[in-house]
């Protein structure tokens, strides 16, 4: 996957009245909230504008035997300069006038209804084609660049401890839930950015930093400690009312699973949600138990990352 900003050159816009057919190039297109003005594909959903890059097409001008026009594929935008499906949802093109944001990686394929595929058998706009929506609305035309920027995921990681916070032991559970997350996202291919924060059990220090949390507009806060029963654990009590949605399932399955075998697993009162467009999930205190947490957790962000952000590309 792609992490660094770059710049790419668009070749050619295109349109097209009508589904399932080419698009002609034009001397520019308007993007507005809906999408290309007068396409066939504007419209209020998360397949606003459809992208295609030019390396795409050289590499599939080779099995088709002859040259392909811009537009042929249904692009409305043909790009010069980087591999377009190498990108994922929620990354950003930015032009001098507007702004566009990836939703999807290809799509399913039109087969006979698509005229490239019945006369070579095959299409690259379903695997390597991109689609995105307008954030800023402008225009664009051949010879515009637009800057590459990837989506950076913003992690803040709040421990609470009396003991660490005295410096009586080493927090080890916050660590540990940015070394499995930083090696998550670097797997997939997302640069992300942390924030780590050591606190007593302490309320009104909790949900403090919760709210700056949002404020900076973290996407994910975990919080390791006080999910137990003690008389200092209140983790559960403070984070409960923040959310504006809890997901129940996540912990249900976390605690139902180690249970099994360690019923002491089941004495945690974690809780996951969302505040905003931030997720939140609360972890009890140890390098154990938070490794067993993220092995379930992180394969779950990505996706939920995409829901918060109105993106339905399952």
């Amino acid at each position: 996957m792609i992490q660094a900003p770059q710049n790419i050159r668009v070749l050619s816009v295109n349109l097209s009245e009508k589904k399932g057919t080419i698009k002609l190039p034009v001397d520019k297109i308007q993007l507005t909230n809906i999408g290309v003005v007068g396409d066939a594909h504007s419209g209020n959903w998360h397949r606003q504008v459809s992208l295609l890059a030019n390396e795409s097409i050289e590499k599939f001008e080779q099995e088709a035997g002859r040259a392909i026009k811009y537009g042929e594929f249904a692009e409305n935008i043909t790009t010069q300069g980087l591999l377009l499906h190498k990108t994922r949802p929620l990354d950003r093109f930015v032009g001098k006038e507007l702004e566009l944001e990836v939703t999807q990686i290809g799509k399913k394929c039109h087969g006979d209804n698509c005229s490239i595929f019945r006369e070579v058998g095959n299409c690259v706009m379903p695997k390597e084609g991109i689609f995105a929506r307008v954030i800023r609305h402008g225009m664009l035309k051949a010879g515009d660049e637009l800057h590459y920027t990837p989506r950076l995921i913003r992690v803040k990681i709040i421990t609470l401890s009396d003991r660490a916070s005295r410096g009586e032991y080493q927090d080890k559970s916050g660590p540990q839930i940015k070394h499995l997350t930083q090696t998550h996202f670097n797997t997939i291919g997302r640069p992300s950015q942390f924030e780590q924060v050591l606190l007593p059990d302490d309320a009104e220090q909790l949900n403090y930093h919760l709210e700056t949390g949002i404020q900076n507009k973290a996407d994910i806060i975990f919080t390791t400690g006080g999910t137990g029963i003690g008389a200092r654990d209140l983790t559960p009590e403070v984070v409960r009312p923040f959310l504006d949605k809890e997901i129940p399932g996540i912990m249900e399955l976390i605690r139902m699973k180690y249970g099994q075998e360690k019923p002491a697993a089941l004495l945690s009162r974690g809780i996951a949600g969302v505040k905003n467009n931030t997720l939140v999930y609360t972890l009890p205190g140890s390098v154990k138990a938070v490794t067993e947490y993220c092995r379930e957790i992180l394969p779950t962000l990505e996706h939920s990352l995409y829901m918060l952000h109105g993106i339905d590309n399952h």
